[in-house]
């Protein structure tokens, strides 16, 4: 079933961190220097994998959860705030792309579409990851996870795309990698393909019941 329906639409959003790049590395990275500026325990690149995708708070609230069994506020603020320094620096030491996407965002390009990158991470590291892949370009825009009070899986980023650049419901996509992302878009009302290499929390992207999975996002071109 052709959910894409490619032909039909004006506006693609993306999520990042898992759709369009995989940044587990970095984020691992600026994780574990963080823990170690504050004298705690390291953590995996695996155990990373599950934790990011909501934000970066939750992913210091899961890091700590892990770690100690329970949130310190002070501590989560203190571990927030490290791993916001260290991660805004350098956060696209070893971000790449993922198989297909440069090609797809391509044909978006060439066939008129607005992109747009709609994530949970905060704006400026996330526009600063875009620049620094040489992906910039591409977007008309880039929603932080910071620019409004909420976040995926709360439908107010993507029905800010929708009405900010006046199209409708029907003729936008959602691409992403998560449950945040497909219940955004279910709450949205708009269509939403998944890819099946993202990180969804650590869980089968099946399970969420999206609309339609991919390998790679080419396919949706053939």
């Amino acid at each position: 079933m052709d959910i894409a329906k490619l032909d039909q639409r004006e506006l693609i959003l993306f999520d990042l961190d898992g759709t369009l790049v995989d940044s587990a590395f970095d984020l691992y990275r600026a994780m574990n220097l963080s823990l170690a500026r504050l004298d705690l325990p390291l953590v995996t690149e695996q155990q990373v994998r599950v934790w990011i995708g909501k934000g970066t708070s939750l992913f210091c609230e899961s890091t700590l959860k892990y770690l100690k069994g329970e949130v310190d506020p002070a501590l989560h603020q203190q571990l927030l705030d490290t791993f916001l320094e260290i991660y805004n620096a350098e956060p696209c030491v070893d971000t790449l792309p993922f198989a297909g996407i440069l090609e797809f965002l391509d044909w978006g390009v060439q066939n008129n579409k607005k992109l747009i990158c709609v994530t949970n991470k905060p704006e400026q590291p996330a526009r600063q990851i875009l620049v620094d892949l040489n992906m910039n370009h591409y977007f008309v825009d880039v929603i932080g996870g910071d620019r409004f009070e909420k976040r995926k899986p709360d439908p107010i980023q993507l029905n800010y795309c929708v009405e900010h650049y006046q199209s409708s419901k029907e003729k936008t996509l959602m691409v992403g990698d998560s449950s945040n992302d497909v219940e955004a878009a279910r709450r949205a009302e708009v269509d939403c393909i998944v890819v099946s290499y993202g990180y969804n929390h650590g869980e089968d992207i099946h399970l969420c019941q999206p609309q339609q999975v991919v390998d790679n996002l080419v396919e949706l071109l053939a």
